[in-house]
């Protein structure tokens, strides 16, 4: 019984595994370029599995429109958001993030309501940055349901690039894109189904990053228009039967970046 009780208690003090790294494939090496560098922290697991980059890179190499010189701002900073990407969509404890301060960190759209990083744990980055639009519903929608709607609907990938970079740390002020084929299925919030024509939808946007001085994120100020990112999903439905969801339909509760009105009290 005490040999039984020392095992226990040796096990109990060893550290819990550390979380696969990254392939050199996710990583973007094998195209010749380090795009991410993410390590799990010591004793952090990933979220849905080790996460597989593989077809967004091909995406992002081949559409993008900017090659960053290797140690330039402009490839530092698109390095920390891709990064923070994978930490954000991948880590469940935020006590094992690394790429945020999770004790300030807040990310806000439009100047909305700011989410805390709990928060954008619990219900995922995705369903805070697209949130209320005429087709999606960020506040209905589950983190994994909202991964499986995109992922259905960009089965190659929706790719992102730093345009330009305005200021250096720990301001970091940059614009950027998101780009992919649409050429998967998008289901929007009533549960029509959209099918791609494989068209290649481009979004662009600026950022306010604040970091500090380890370049670890506190906060994300992030600015564009949602339904340039819904609105093209939704133009060939699978049932023609179907009607499409009208613009008087949209929630008129819908405040700035997608927040309710009176609904900020959840920060």
């Amino acid at each position: 019984l005490k040999r039984a009780k020392l095992k226990l208690c040796l096990r109990r003090a060893l550290p819990l595994p550390m979380a696969e790294p990254l392939s050199e494939e996710s990583q973007g090496s094998t195209h010749g370029e380090l795009i991410r560098d993410y390590e799990p922290s010591q004793g952090s697991s990933w979220r849905f599995g080790r996460p597989d980059y593989a077809k967004v890179n091909q995406t992002y190499f081949k559409h993008r429109t900017m090659a960053h010189q290797e140690g330039s701002l402009e490839a530092l900073v698109q390095k920390v958001l891709k990064n923070w990407q994978v930490e954000a969509d991948n880590i469940a404890d935020v006590h094992k993030w690394k790429t945020m301060d999770s004790t300030k960190f807040k990310l806000a759209v439009n100047g909305g309501c700011p989410c805390n990083a709990q928060l954008m744990a619990d219900v995922g980055a995705p369903n805070i940055l697209v949130s209320e639009t005429l087709d999606y519903s960020g506040a209905s929608t589950t983190f994994d349901a909202s991964r499986k709607i995109f992922n259905d609907a960009f089965p190659d990938g929706f790719a992102w690039e730093v345009l330009e970079v305005y200021t250096g740390p720990p301001n970091l002020l940059f614009k950027w894109r998101h780009f992919g084929k649409f050429s998967g299925t998008f289901q929007d919030k009533n549960g029509k189904k959209h099918k791609g024509s494989g068209e290649m939808l481009n979004l662009v946007g600026m950022c306010l990053a604040k970091v500090n001085e380890k370049l670890e994120m506190e906060s994300l100020d992030v600015y564009y228009n949602p339904e340039e990112m819904t609105r093209p999903l939704t133009t060939s439905l699978v049932d023609a039967t179907q009607r499409a969801i009208q613009d008087e339909a949209a929630d008129s509760k819908m405040g700035i970046g997608g927040c309710r009105s009176g609904d900020c009290g959840v920060m």
